[in-house]
């Protein structure tokens, strides 16, 4: 049989999109089966397109779908007319139908799930793994965004893996706040970026910034550093923050996991518990109105800003307690309180690791809620619990970032001897 060769970075080449993968693309055979693999974005499953080849690598290559030849049922008009190839990267799946973006996204976490959780379908199924959408038609969520700058000092939004900047005049999931403010219609010349901020307790923060861009973090998804303050509301309290302190970017996030975390756990009355990468103490705020006054709470933040946040904003608890520390070494050096009941892990998007996840496998805590913004991540973590004896008892999974292919999980990990 002769063998189908990769082609090169700018040519076209038809295909027959396959399943979708974790990081907005779905997956295409050069050639069809046994071809070589091609990464499609602005794609879906089952669909016939002419593909152009964007970047090649060893056994892979990445592409765009440039021309529709057998639309999939469930594409639609892209709301925004930079979410298309070769523009703006930030929104994977304007093209996509609602309901079809849920699906796609509870594809993701399954197949993540049974590849790098090592779980049985069975186990899967018993999950009932579903992505939740929150209220809204999936515009206008965005609380932060990162514009960058380009050489004629003009705002913008990067194109997907790319410094090039794309001339836009809004972003239609940005925050209507955030719409309004003027940044894409003024000059830039002193800056690299412009960050702006639009809480929920009604502040407006635009600030630019001398920083430099990196290809690792390409798009508009990753919180953005600024100056100044902002109020938030959450699980029924007023937070006062930094700019820079992170804080979940979709405006129902905050209580909307909240709840999943306090759902799962069950805390109870008297119950010491940890708040781990706790941030401004979102969860440790929740976790003490449960557990009351006899229940010691404690949060683990590295980030400076997050850890003034937290004794900022948890002064009123006394049973809180901050501890200013990457997780792993103050679970290394015994820094935490003993015994632990109940553990928040709420690791960035690389996870909390084998480390992290072995140590807490050693606590003797009843529960650890996982609050995950990355599959993959958290799947591989499930996988290091499941090494130590504990499993993934349930699973909740949100769309707080509609449009994107990110989604948020929240899981139940117990201990051997629960059942």
């Amino acid at each position: 049989m002769t063998q189908v060769e990769m082609p090169g970075e700018g040519e076209r080449v038809e295909v027959l999109v396959g399943a979708v993968a974790h990081g907005g693309h779905c997956v295409a055979r050069v050639g069809g089966d046994g071809g070589p693999v091609l990464f499609v974005r602005h794609a879906l499953p089952g669909e016939r397109v002419i593909a152009l080849v964007t970047e090649v690598h060893r056994g892979f290559a990445r592409a765009d779908a440039v021309e529709i030849l057998t639309p999939s049922a469930d594409r639609v008009t892209a709301p925004c007319v930079y979410a298309h190839p070769n523009r703006c990267g930030g929104c994977d799946l304007q093209h996509v139908a609602p309901a079809a973006q849920l699906a796609w996204k509870t594809s993701v976490v399954t197949e993540q799930l049974a590849r790098l959780g090592k779980l049985t379908q069975d186990q899967i199924q018993a999950l009932g793994v579903r992505v939740a959408p929150l209220d809204g038609d999936g515009l206008g969520w965005r609380t932060r965004v990162r514009y960058a700058v380009d050489g004629r000092h003009s705002a913008g939004l990067l194109k997907h893996r790319s410094h090039e900047v794309v001339p836009v005049d809004r972003c239609l999931i940005a925050h209507p706040s955030i719409q309004a403010a003027p940044v894409t219609s003024e000059s830039w010349p002193d800056a690299d970026e412009v960050h702006v901020v639009a809480s929920g307790g009604g502040d407006v923060l635009v600030t630019p910034r001398r920083s430099p861009l990196r290809l690792d973090e390409p798009d508009i998804l990753d919180g953005a550093s600024v100056a100044g303050e902002i109020r938030e509301k959450a699980v029924g309290r007023e937070w006062v923050l930094p700019g820079d302190a992170f804080w979940q970017v979709h405006p129902a996030a905050a209580d909307t996991l909240a709840a999943a975390v306090l759902e799962l756990l069950v805390p109870r009355p008297g119950e010491a518990a940890w708040d781990l990468y706790g941030g401004a103490g979102l969860f440790a705020a929740a976790l003490a109105g449960m557990v009351g006054p006899t229940g010691p709470v404690t949060v683990v933040e590295s980030a400076p800003q997050g850890v003034a946040a937290a004794r900022r904003n948890l002064t009123d608890l006394p049973g809180v307690a901050v501890i200013g520390a990457r997780v792993e070494a103050a679970l290394r050096q015994g820094r935490l309180p003993k015994p632990v009941d109940l553990i928040v892990l709420d690791p960035p998007r690389s996870g909390a690791g084998a480390a992290v996840v072995k140590a807490i496998t050693r606590t003797g805590a009843r529960a650890v809620a996982y609050v995950a913004c990355d599959p993959a991540a958290f799947a591989r973590d499930v996988a290091t619990f499941r090494a130590a004896g504990w499993r993934l008892a349930e699973l909740r999974a949100f769309d707080l970032f509609p449009m994107t292919h990110h989604v948020e999980c929240v899981g139940l990990l117990l201990p051997p001897a629960t059942r």
